[in-house]
């Protein structure tokens, strides 16, 4: 293996690789093989004699420092020393135990590099370890895209002792190089200090019969001669390990101090030929001492080939047959002193035995130069006119050794290989001559004329007969090679190849054969289709723009000739010139502009190029970002004492920007001052507002924010007052028992609260599981029971005030309480007094009446009827129903009984049905007893008699009788209708008129009218009219008309109420009014009372009077206001009174069950019952 040069020495030293096994089955073969590591299958090439310091090395040599050079050589190779720099980290010298593995790693940073960087790994000089890559050597290569950093790594496994040496790393990029040596030391496993093989300083070989030469001490030569001339002095003798010959001549050099034990020492360095005989002696100062002899630290016995003399002081040993593994150190201990010696085995010179032969060929062809020497795998220089070969991955020479045969192969000769080439060895040379002439050449495959279309590849190809080199010219001018433009040559081939062409590409390009006047013309056009550069913009291509800025988008475009460009929207042009979204073109570009973007000027923009070599197209997404639409309403969900937790949905529209978070205010209601709440955004969409004031009502309103903006405020929440729990419920009594049932009631707590009241929680315990059972001072039963004592009756919240307990043994005993939940939790539980007992009882029953059926129930005929009639009564009561005191025709009126409630049910109704409905439920001895009254209404018929009482100029005086069958309801008016008698057509004169006789007027004189007259009630105008018989004549112009003489109508009249005052209810606290409606002439007075008592001047009382209605408002009113209100309405003709009750209702329940739909004398019904079951008023 060739040793680096001292450059590399002063660099780093470096290891071998291990020895591949197509290279060991070689050495095999090879006839007489040197032994484990000793030489490689193909000689080293020859190198320069003026090289300093260079040498040839075995593989298992161990590698070391050589001499070091003379200060002015020193001062120049540092002076041609560069700074690394591709390498970021280079490999470090190692050490590794026979067995063991070790990795070289080297870095190179690819942040400048647009490709992956060229690696090669040697051993020595010139072993590539690309091709020994296999079972002990692996070479590996990684590339981290963050950091941008290739990783190139050599890792050697199960190393050796052979595989010590030095190695180099190269890399190269373009016209950047750098390079790095590195040392690798094999230690034995054992631990023990290697021997060092000196053997390896020469390689050995078969010893042949040569002729005589003088004995020449190659050490002597080295020692007198200069640095420059130590790889000359090498290669001429053989030596193989010129570095540990040097660093042994190193330590030769030093001052030997003077021993005591020897009075003669060794000599620094004995030579012997391959065979030979040699002869250490040493002389001692003291007979008597004990000498002992060793050889790379180990003790030499007596043997045939190791004899020992005693001279005297003189200790000799003798060395017979001297052998490769002879050469080697040796020192000689005497006492506690020693002196050592080196001893180098030369082998013999090495002969050319078959001489070089002189040799014709053609260009192109192949040419072998062959010849033979003495020895197997001898190493021999190759010289060409006298200047040395040097082989390499480029080069066009390239040697094959097989045994002692040696052949230099020339691929694809040319005319400048035409010379005088010899080979050289250690011990002889030959040469021959080599004479390469050109054939006649033919054009296999001439160029031809191309278009491509820009950026394509553009490749000229010709063959021609011959392997030969050629020129290319474009225009008359050489073709010079770049990245983009390549020249193949492959054998007879010919390639032009140009990467991605551009406009300057185009031209006449000419092949040119090298020594052959032969021209191979061709032209290549190029096109250029338009193209749309777009890598200035996102990879989605969006642009993005705030709203109200100005967008001017500018997109570079190319081709040849300029292409035309066009802009569209949704398939619609955008022209060029004036306007607020124009575009503009440009030679080299194409510009949109928006001068004041809007949110509806964002989507999809689509720009066209075309030109003669093709079109392109291209679309842009532009973004018109705005601050967020403000949130809906936030919605609140919750409220406690001081806190509440709201939410909201995102806004519809976010501006075309992600939102980022939002912020809060919250206000009181009655104040217009927002406070914020949070000064960091808040990323959910839920809130809990805190440390808010009890009872008063809040709002607060949501702010998006995203990052154009601060949105505008949501609309505020609906106001919310943060509230505790409620108040227990009131009046819990017992509603119904059965066998297995209980149902209980209660009433709404006195004090709710703005929270509301979401429902109840009802729960009952046994009465075996009490611990305590007393009653308190207020009669509430005082328990002393854990929460696990008592039974959830219910799932979910009960949303009324009564429920049935269900699943209970009969003749148990348990105790219920219940509990009114809101949003703020369950309040104080509020318990029945005294165990209910879970048995049947009979209840007397109750009917309860709808309001609206205790007036007369009114239906139109053909209308259905459908009465619900609530009653009680358990078990469960018997019904009999009657129509004026006879059993109801079932097969007429259906009738439908259940537990709780009857159903008359009348498909279409008939004035038959109409009548007084009565009702009797029965529950044992108790009976109870009500009463409907049902009127079914139809169309009145026609008035019976109509007749024209006097007619005068224009006018005709009419008067009629009422219809017989006003159709079970009061007339409520007439529409009066008249006829031209020629036409007979009827036209409407008057229509609701309510009296029995009229005027009409504007006749047409000289006509002749009929008339007839319609009566109407609630259900609409009778089917029939009547008629008057005769027929009014309007006498025409010329007849005197006399006026008829009439009295002056009497208007005045006495007071009466047309509308008179209803007994109602009121609720504590709301505002109530009472209404009636009072006619007279002249204006009655109006006077209301309470209870005989006149309202005068009370601030509690207001009084209106419009049109006749009479209004009395009563401001939230306390039981106190409850009474016997009168209105009196007096005039010159009279007094008239009217009177009505009004109850005031304290407390929520009465207001609650009012809202819930149930008619007030239900409720009154209801509370007096209550009323009545706790007489104590508890």
């Amino acid at each position: 293996m060739p040793e680096p040069t001292k450059k590399e020495e002063n660099e780093a030293p470096a290891p071998p690789p291990p020895p591949p096994p197509e290279e060991q089955s070689k050495e095999k073969e090879g006839g007489s093989a040197p032994p484990k590591g000793e030489g490689d299958v193909s000689p080293p090439s020859a190198l320069p004699a003026d090289i300093n310091a260079r040498a040839l090395a075995r593989k298992d040599s161990e590698w070391s420092l050589g001499e070091s050079p003379a200060p002015e050589e020193q001062d120049k190779q540092n002076s041609n020393t560069t700074q690394s720099v591709l390498f970021v980290e280079k490999p470090q010298n190692g050490t590794v135990k026979v067995g063991e593995n070790i990795t070289f790693i080297a870095k190179v940073e690819a942040k400048d590099l647009l490709r992956k960087p060229t690696v090669k790994w040697f051993k020595g000089k010139w072993m590539d370890l690309a091709s020994k890559a296999g079972k002990h050597l692996q070479l590996k290569e990684t590339f981290e895209r963050q950091t941008r950093m290739y990783t190139f790594e050599m890792q050697i496994i199960q190393a050796k002792e052979n595989y010590a040496g030095n190695y180099r790393c190269e890399v190269s990029y373009k016209d950047k190089f750098d390079t790095c040596s590195f040392d690798l030391e094999v230690l034995e496993s054992t631990g023990t200090t290697p021997n060092i093989d000196i053997r390896s300083a020469f390689k050995r070989r078969e010893i042949k019969q040569q002729e005589e030469e003088p004995q020449i001490d190659v050490w002597e030569l080295l020692k007198n001669a200069k640095p420059s001339e130590y790889e000359k002095i090498a290669f001429q003798y053989g030596i193989t390990d010129l570095r540990g010959m040097l660093k042994r001549l190193k330590r030769m050099k030093r001052v030997e101090k003077k021993s005591a034990a020897f009075s003669k020492i060794l000599d620094p360095a004995y030579q012997v030929d391959k065979g030979g005989k040699v002869r250490f002696v040493v002389e001692l100062a003291d007979p008597k001492l004990e000498v002992k002899w060793f050889k790379n630290g180990q003790e030499i016995r007596p043997s045939t080939k190791y004899i020992f003399e005693h001279k005297g002081c003189q200790r000799i040993m003798f060395i017979n047959n001297c052998q490769m593994t002879d050469d080697s150190e040796y020192y000689v201990t005497a006492g506690d002193e020693k002196c050592s010696t080196e001893l180098f085995v030369r082998e013999p010179p090495v002969m050319v035995t078959k001489q070089l032969e002189d040799t014709k060929a053609y260009c192109g062809e192949r040419v072998e130069l062959e010849c033979e020497v003495s020895e197997d795998d001898a190493n021999v220089k190759w010289f060409k006119n006298g200047e040395e070969i040097i082989f390499g991955p480029k080069s066009r020479y390239r040697v094959k050794v097989e045994g002692k045969k040696h052949i230099l192969i020339i691929d694809g000769a040319t005319k400048a290989d035409t010379a005088e080439y010899s080979v050289m060895t250690t011990g002889g040379q030959s040469s021959a001559k080599l004479s390469v002439d050109l054939r006649p050449l033919k054009i296999l495959q001439p160029l031809t004329d191309l278009t491509v279309k820009l950026g394509n590849e553009i490749c000229l190809k010709c063959e021609i007969s011959e392997n030969i080199p050629g020129k290319w010219t474009k225009n008359g001018l050489p073709v010079q090679e770049s990245e983009r433009l390549k020249v193949v040559h492959k054998g007879k081939v010919h390639k032009l190849v140009i990467a991605n062409a551009l406009i300057e590409d185009e031209g006449e390009y000419v092949f040119t054969p090298d020594a052959y006047s032969v021209t191979l013309p061709a032209k290549v056009h190029v096109i250029d289709p338009p193209k749309i550069h777009l890598d200035g913009l996102d990879a989605d291509n969006t642009v993005t723009v705030i709203a109200g800025n100005k967008l001017r988008l500018e997109i570079p475009v190319s081709g040849e000739p300029p292409p035309k460009a066009l802009w569209s929207r949704a398939d619609k042009a955008i022209a060029e010139g004036g306007g607020r979204i124009r575009a503009e073109s440009y030679p080299d570009s194409s510009t949109l502009v928006i001068d004041i973007a809007e949110r509806e000027d964002s989507g999809v923009y689509n720009i066209n190029l075309k030109n003669e070599a093709g079109e392109a197209h291209a679309s842009i997404k532009i973004k018109v970002v705005d601050i967020p639409d403000p949130p809906l309403a936030p919605n609140v969900s919750d409220v406690g004492d001081d806190w509440c937790k709201m939410s909201w949905e995102p806004p519809a529209n976010d501006g075309g920007s992600p939102i980022l978070g939002y912020f809060i205010e919250r206000k009181k209601k009655q104040s217009s001052r927002w406070m914020r709440l949070n000064f960091d955004l808040i990323k959910e969409t839920t809130f809990e507002p805190k440390k808010m004031i009890e009872g008063v009502a809040y709002e607060v309103r949501i702010f998006a924010v995203n990052a154009v903006g601060i949105s505008k405020p949501s609309m505020p929440s609906k106001p919310f007052v943060p509230l505790a729990v409620t108040s227990p419920p009131t009046l819990l009594a017992i509603d119904s028992v059965t066998d297995t049932t209980v149902t209980m009631k209660w009433r709404p707590p006195d004090q709710i609260g703005a929270a509301g009241l979401d429902g109840y929680v009802l729960e009952y315990c046994f009465e075996g599981s009490t611990s305590a059972n007393q009653s308190d001072e207020k009669g509430e039963a005082a328990y002393d029971l854990s929460a696990e004592d008592w039974i959830q009756a219910n799932t979910d919240l009960i949303d009324k005030t009564k429920f049935t307990i269900t699943g209970l043994p009969t003749d148990a005993k348990i105790f219920v309480r219940v509990k009114a939940v809101n949003a703020a939790g369950a309040s104080e539980p509020k318990y029945y007094g005294q165990p209910i007992l879970v048995r049947e009882i009979i209840e007397p029953p109750k009917i309860r009446i709808p309001r609206h059926l205790k007036q007369t129930y009114i239906r139109r005929v053909g209308e259905a009827v459908n009465l619900v009639i609530p009653f009680q009564g358990k078990p469960r009561p018997e019904l009999i129903w009657k129509k004026d005191g006879v059993d109801i025709d079932k097969n007429q009126i259906n009738i439908r009984n259940s537990e709780t409630d009857t159903i008359i049910f009348i498909r279409k109704a008939e004035r038959s049905h109409s009548g007084k409905y009565d009702l009797q439920v029965k529950v044992d001895k108790y009976v109870e007893t009500a009463s409907i009254d049902i009127q079914i209404v139809d169309r009145p018929g026609p008035p019976q008699v109509v007749k024209i009482e006097d007619v005068w100029g224009e006018n005709a005086a009419l008067v009629w009788t009422p219809p017989k069958d006003d159709g079970n309801a009061p007339i409520t008016g007439y529409t009066i209708q008249k006829a031209d008698k020629k036409s007979m057509e009827w036209f409407t004169v008057i229509e609701h008129y309510h009296r029995t006789n009229a005027t009409i007027t504007e006749l047409v004189i000289g006509n002749e009218y009929y008339f007839r007259v319609f009566a109407e009630n609630m259900c609409g105008l009778s089917e029939e009219a009547t008629m008057t018989k005769e027929s009014a004549v309007i006498a025409k112009d010329g007849k005197v008309y006399k006026n008829p003489v009439y009295e002056d109508f009497d208007f005045t009249e006495a007071p009466m109420f047309t509308q008179p005052l209803v007994n109602t209810y009121a609720i504590a606290g709301y505002n109530a009014t009472l209404n009636c409606s009072v006619r007279g002439n002249p204006k009655p007075k109006i006077t209301w009372m309470k209870n005989k008592v006149a309202i005068v001047n009370d601030p509690r009382y207001r009084m209106f009077s419009n049109q006749g209605v009479c209004t009395l408002e009563i401001r939230k009113p306390s039981p106190y206001d409850g009474g016997t209100y009168c209105c009196k309405a007096v005039n010159d003709l009279g007094t008239v009174e009217i009177e009505c009750k009004l109850e005031v209702k304290g407390g929520l329940s009465f207001c609650r069950l009012l809202l819930q739909g149930v008619p007030p004398n239900i409720i009154d019904s209801y509370l007096r019952d209550l009323e009545s079951s706790n007489p104590e008023g508890n």
